[in-house]
């Protein structure tokens, strides 16, 4: 056979075709691909099906319609009669190569060949294993909807419809893997999101090649971002619809991967992944204070213990009412070890809890928090004030939106530590511009990752720093190129 088997056109003999499906699906040794041959209208015919996909009341009401049909109504053009008048089921095609059928049934679909016929029917009665749509645990409100995107792609482009029921928004269909054959949403309003960025998603995601993703929306991101070993994170993941429908709103481009709960937002800067949906479920007044606390927290988390560090080694640079920076005592270990052993011990108990079954977390952080730090304290392995100053750290870690944020900010800190003990406050100073140096320089899909910051956009930048009410936030981010850059 010269030609690519799945690029191969059906035959007219039903039982070669039924051979080669046979062959290439396994049938007979993977229990869960299942061939039903019977009899319709004088006719043989062949139902191929993944036993875990199909919904039984749909196939019990298909067969029991076949098994009436009568010769007569189908002796001429049987494919396209039955799909006209005798299937009754809305989603239902025509497929004609081997590479179509096979793929529609391990997609979930039906596929039903006709004796002395080489078209195939597709019948898509697929029902995919999904749990019901969940809060998401990393973005809780205090009020606000409590569903969540789910694992399955068709149930999280429902909850984006749902909330934007405008007939510009498109949800395009990609697949990705020349095995796992994953499905990838691209969605976009027509009318508002910029052509371009619409085409560079759609044309890095057509271009993937590799067999499959079995990581899913992280390994779609790898592809599509090209970000090497930046260590900033330039898409935003969300679980929330909301938030996903307020992006799309804005211009951005969302894309979904089948098997993830979170979806991709496209593009980011840095100042997406330091919002939170809790800002918008409260009063303006509320939502600004809560901002800046959080960026205040994202601060911390980065800058204190370095700073500290470095201040204790350089004492002099303090004003007197700022003596009290630095312990009295160091111990017999360097301060830079001891920040360096209590940031692991924190990643440490960060891992461990995440590992440990729910009942026991709670009792594993005490004992961690409270036994270790408290002992280490005694024996003289840290100093008190080490401890107070990494517990900050750690809850501005925490206090961030995004958990790619926070991996990337506990890296700096680690860097900007490292710097502190060599060249003290200079080592701060020094490592904070690299800092802005790679944030200024990085670009999220052409948006620069800084932005309305770097370049300077003053309007913009004061929307980040005051939560403005609703009904006069009434433009788009510029940065995106929007085609309406009015909300109204």
């Amino acid at each position: 056979m010269k030609e690519h088997l799945l690029e191969k056109k059906l035959e007219k003999d039903l039982e070669k075709n039924v051979e080669i499906l046979e062959k290439k699906l396994g049938v007979g040794i993977s229990f869960d691909v299942i061939n039903r041959e019977f009899v319709v209208g004088g006719k043989k015919v062949a139902l191929f099906f993944v036993d875990g996909f199909a919904k039984d009341d749909v196939m019990l009401m298909i067969m029991q319609t076949l098994y009436n049909v009568k010769r007569e109504e189908i002796v001429l053009n049987p494919v396209k009669k039955l799909i006209e008048t005798k299937i009754p089921y809305i989603e239902v095609d025509e497929k004609d190569t081997f590479g179509d059928c096979i793929d529609s049934i391990l997609s979930g679909a039906l596929i039903l060949l006709v004796e002395g016929e080489n078209v195939a029917i597709e019948i898509d009665a697929r029902e995919y294993p999904a749990r019901g749509p969940e809060e998401p645990d990393v973005e809780r409100v205090t009020r606000g909807s409590r569903d969540g995107f789910v694992e399955t792609m068709v149930f999280n482009t429902a909850l984006i419809r749902r909330r934007i029921r405008d007939p510009q928004l498109r949800i395009e269909h990609l697949s990705v893997g020349t095995r796992s054959k994953t499905d990838i949403a691209l969605c976009y309003i027509e009318d508002v999101a910029n052509k371009d960025l619409v085409e560079l998603i759609r044309d890095s995601i057509e271009k993937i090649k590799v067999d499959g993703l079995p990581m899913a929306e992280k390994s779609l991101e790898e592809f599509i971002v090209k970000a090497g070993y930046s260590p900033f994170p330039q898409v935003r993941y969300t679980e929330r619809p909301d938030v996903a429908a307020i992006h799309l709103l804005e211009g951005h481009v969302v894309v979904i991967c089948d098997t993830s709960p979170s979806v991709i937002i496209a593009p980011a800067t840095i100042f997406h992944h330091l919002q939170h949906a809790e800002e918008y479920r409260q009063i303006p007044v509320v939502g600004t204070y809560m901002r800046w606390i959080r960026t205040i927290a994202v601060l911390f988390s980065m800058f204190i213990t370095p700073l500290w560090l470095a201040l204790s080694y350089q004492p002099e640079v303090l004003p007197d009412s700022l003596s009290f920076i630095g312990p009295e005592k160091v111990g017999n270990i360097p301060l830079w070890v001891q920040l360096l052993i209590a940031e692991i011990g924190i990643d440490m108990i960060r891992m461990a809890t995440v590992h440990t079954p729910s009942p026991l977390a709670t009792a594993l952080g005490i004992i961690a928090a409270f036994m270790i730090g408290d002992i280490a304290i005694q024996v003289g392995l840290l100093t008190p004030e080490v401890v107070l100053y990494l517990a900050i750290a750690a809850l501005g870690t925490f206090a961030t939106p995004s958990l790619e944020l926070g991996h990337t900010l506990r890296l700096f800190r680690l860097f900007l530590l490292c710097l502190a003990a060599i060249f003290q406050v200079p080592g701060v100073i020094g490592g904070t511009l690299i800092f802005l140096i790679l944030a200024g320089t990085t670009k999220s899909f052409g948006v620069p990752y800084l932005w309305p910051l770097i370049p300077l956009n003053i309007n913009a930048l004061w929307t980040i720093i005051i939560r403005r009410p609703v009904p006069i936030a009434k433009s788009r981010p510029s940065a995106i190129k929007p085609k309406d850059e009015d909300r109204t």
